[in-house]
Formats: structure tokens, C-alpha cells, sequence
């Protein structure tokens, strides 16, 4: 990377330091608001953007609609000056903007980048000289300088240009991929170290400054592609060490072999060897997504991802095994799928988590529907499901008051206030594919 030049940095970090700078953070989700509560908490003037008027409002009463974040955090941000907004025209008063907006795929598995070039396009007519704009949103390498980096220079109506290499004048861009986990609290978030590439050399510098205000440790990388590359890498690894565990589980289950049992022997090896544990399906913002991201931008350079796609394959067609698995169980029960009375436990991709992104339990639900079955669900963090991108189920949580009226229950998420011992002692047949019954032996249960 090449150095900048201190002279164009030195009134951006003053302000940094001084905690005069401005941030405004585009998009009130759970990357975004996460974000601006940490910069909030360091005494930073934070100005969150949403195109959502609810959550705004939401925001601006003090309250909050993500579970694990609480409405005192709210109230304490709002005393260093938080705010929230839908009106993009106040992107001229921030020293720096920071775009955390969904990335998902489109119905062929294509990327959807329509959530960032919105917000692109209607930020540029407000952007100015020396600001810095930085992309969180995970997407695939290249996707900052191509496609975001050309935006800002069309619409700005003042001609002002994205820096580029040793340009130090013009408006200043870079790529920093987000690393949440949400519903992990062993880390705190100020240890997670933050990778930064810059279109400039000012730009790496500036992000690395801003960062640091706020991360104990900051990791400058060549360019904004290479730090596209890296949280792509990051989350294609657990992709593919995933799928390989969920692989082996339907081994396991055929050799009459515990594949949680395998890996707890093979986790006591002190190198060599990582943990990954299988499941229904992979689910969230992340890692059902990115190895997509990846392979789609492969094409254009002649390349298949082999080992990619095939890992992609094999998580994508775990509820579908799950589904194989139940139509067995009820099978030597004398019962089919059709007119069975399904309960799904959890729909949150992941334990204790109020996010239903990708879930696994939206396709097995949509699934169990095609096959006849009467669904219903329950799940802490979730009244109701109604419609989303990809799925319109229309239910509400049904209560754990009789479970055995029943003829399966299916564990798809792992919440640790459901009382596993009583689920089983009442219920018909329990379909468990998280393991949460470990320990309890029953001829009711089925791990899968």
C-alpha cells in the first residue's frame, strides 16, 4: 500500500481525536446499529440513516427492535448525540459515512446489489471534498471500485471524483467487511480486529484512523477488492468446514456412528483441527450467501468454483434431509406427511438470536406445507412470521402448552430456554437436528 500523504489526513484525525467528527452510519440493522452504538459509546456524534420511517421513529423514542440490544443502549447513545434519520440530504454534515445495508441474492442466486447502489446513488449528490465513505456490506471483490466508486462520480453534481491511488484530493472511499456474530458475547466487539482497504492511499489511512478510534486493533490490506477477498475467505472456510461435517453426520447416521461424539474426540487434538458442527441448514446474512457472491464473480474471469459450489450444494440440501429424515419416523409410526400436525421449534437462523435471515426453519416449514402437513411453530424471539423476501408463511407462535396433540416435533433451533427433558417426555416424536437432546435417552427422539 502506499503512503499517504499526512497533510490532507491531518484535519480528519484531529477531529477523530478531538471526537468533533460526525459519523453517519446508512442502514438501522444489525450491523449498522451495533456499529453506531460502539462509536457512540466512544463520544462520537452518531447519525444513523434508514430508509424504513418505523425503525427511525423507533430509534428516535429510545426504543429498539433487535432483542440484544436494549433500549437503555439506545438512551445512553442519545446522550452523545445519536439520532436517526430518513432524510439522505443530511449526508453533507458527516465527516464520514459508513454504508451497512443488506446484500442478499436474487431468486437465480445471483447478487442483489440493489440495497447499495440505492443508497450509493442517493447519497452522492450530498457527498463532499474529504469525506470518507466506507462499505461494510459483504459483497463480492471489486464491487467498490466498480460499481460503488463510478456512482459517487456520476451523481455528484459538483463533478468532485473518488480518489484513487496517490490522489489525495476528491472524495474518499474504502471497504471494511463487518464481523458480526450476533448472539456471541465472549468477544467483546472492540477485540474483534477490523480489516480496511482503501481506493487511495488517503483513503486506507483515513479508514484505518477512523477504525482505530474504535477497534483496539485495525488491519490495513492492499486495496478495497483484497478486503472484499478476505471476508469472503472468511466465511467461505466455515461454509465449506461446514458442509463437510454435514456430510459426514448422514455418514455417520448410516454407520450408526455419533458424528457430535466424532467431533468431540477429534477437538481434543491441540492443532490441526477446528470444530464445526452439523445442522439443518445453514442460515443468516453471511454464510449461506457469500460462496455464491464469489462464484458468480468467478465467471466473469473464466472460473468455476468447484469446491465452492459443491459445498453450497450440500448445505443448501440439508432441509430437505431433514424432511427424508421426519417422512421416515413418521413412516414407522404408521402416519404420514399428509394431514400430520407438524410444531417446528425455532425459526431464528441461530440459537437465541432474533433473526430469521436464511433460516433453515423457513424453507423445512415450506417444505412440511408441500407435503400436507398442518405446521405450526414456536419461538421466543418471534410472535408472528409473516411474509419476507423468500418466504409467506403467515402463523404466530403456538404455545408449548400440549405438545402432544402432536405427531412430530422438530428441533431446528437450539434455544437454550426451551426445557429439552419435558419437550421430549410429552411430546410423540421429536425430530432433532441440532443435538439439543444429547444426553436424553428415549425411543421418541430422532437425531438427524
Amino acid at each position: 500500500m502506499k503512503a499517504a500523504n499526512a497533510q490532507p489526513l491531518i484535519g480528519f484525525k484531529q477531529k477523530l481525536e478531538s471526537r468533533q467528527a460526525h459519523i453517519g452510519i446508512v442502514g438501522m440493522g444489525y450491523v449498522g446499529l451495533p456499529l453506531a452504538l460502539l462509536f457512540s459509546a466512544e463520544g462520537f456524534r452518531v447519525t444513523g440513516f434508514d430508509i424504513a420511517a418505523d425503525k427511525v421513529a423507533t430509534l428516535n423514542a429510545g426504543g429498539s427492535y433487535i432483542v440484544r440490544i436494549l433500549p437503555a443502549a439506545i438512551a445512553e447513545a442519545q446522550k452523545a448525540g445519536f439520532r436517526a434519520t430518513t432524510d439522505y440530504a443530511e449526508i453533507a454534515g458527516m465527516d464520514t459515512v459508513v454504508i451497512c445495508v443488506p446484500t442478499p441474492l436474487d431468486e437465480h442466486h445471483e447478487p442483489d446489489l440493489s440495497y447499495v447502489t440505492g443508497t450509493v446513488q442517493a447519497i452522492a449528490p450530498h457527498i463532499h471534498e474529504g469525506q470518507l465513505i466506507v462499505l461494510e456490506s459483504t459483497t463480492y471483490p471489486g464491487t467498490t471500485e466498480e460499481v460503488v466508486a463510478p456512482l459517487l462520480d456520476a451523481g455528484n453534481p459538483g463533478g468532485l471524483k473518488v480518489a484513487r491511488g496517490a490522489e489525495e484530493t476528491g472524495v474518499q472511499v474504502a471497504f471494511s467487511p463487518e464481523r458480526e456474530d450476533p448472539g456471541n458475547d465472549s468477544v467483546d466487539r472492540r477485540d474483534i480486529p477490523k480489516v480496511v482497504g482503501g481506493a487511495s492511499a488517503a483513503a486506507s489511512a483515513m479508514a484505518a484512523a477512523l477504525y482505530g478510534s474504535i477497534f483496539r486493533r485495525v488491519v490495513p490490506v492492499s486495496s478495497p477488492a483484497a478486503a472484499e477477498m478476505t471476508k469472503l475467505l472468511e466465511n467461505i472456510y466455515r461454509c465449506v468446514n461446514i458442509a463437510l461435517v454435514n456430510e459426514l453426520k448422514q455418514l455417520c447416521l448410516r454407520m450408526d456412528i455419533d458424528i457430535h461424539e466424532v467431533i468431540d474426540a477429534a477437538k481434543t487434538k491441540p492443532f490441526g483441527f477446528q470444530a464445526f458442527y452439523p445442522g439443518p441448514g445453514l442460515g443468516g446474512h453471511c454464510i449461506p450467501i457469500d460462496p455464491f457472491y464469489l462464484s458468480w464473480k468467478a465467471r466473469e474471469f473464466d472460473f468455476r468454483t468447484r469446491f465452492i459450489e459443491l459445498a453450497g450444494e450440500v448445505n443448501t440440501a440439508m432441509p430437505y434431509f431433514v424432511i427424508e429424515q421426519m417422512a421416515a419416523a413418521l413412516n414407522e409410526r404408521g402416519k404420514a406427511f399428509k394431514g400430520a400436525k407438524v410444531l417446528v421449534l425455532g425459526v431464528a437462523y441461530k440459537r437465541d438470536i432474533d433473526d430469521l435471515r436464511e433460516s433453515p426453519s423457513l424453507t423445512i416449514i415450506e417444505l412440511l406445507r408441500k407435503k400436507g402437513a398442518e405446521v405450526a411453530y414456536n419461538d421466543p424471539f418471534f410472535a408472528k412470521v409473516g411474509r419476507g423476501r423468500k418466504y409467506d408463511l403467515n402463523l404466530t407462535c403456538a404455545s408449548l402448552d400440549h405438545l402432544e396433540q402432536y405427531d412430530a416435533v422438530v428441533i431446528v433451533t437450539d434455544h437454550s430456554s426451551y426445557d429439552y427433558a419435558q419437550i421430549v417426555e410429552r411430546a410423540q416424536l421429536v425430530v432433532d437436528t441440532r443435538n439439543a437432546t444429547r444426553g436424553i435417552d428415549s425411543p421418541k427422539i430422532v437425531r438427524c
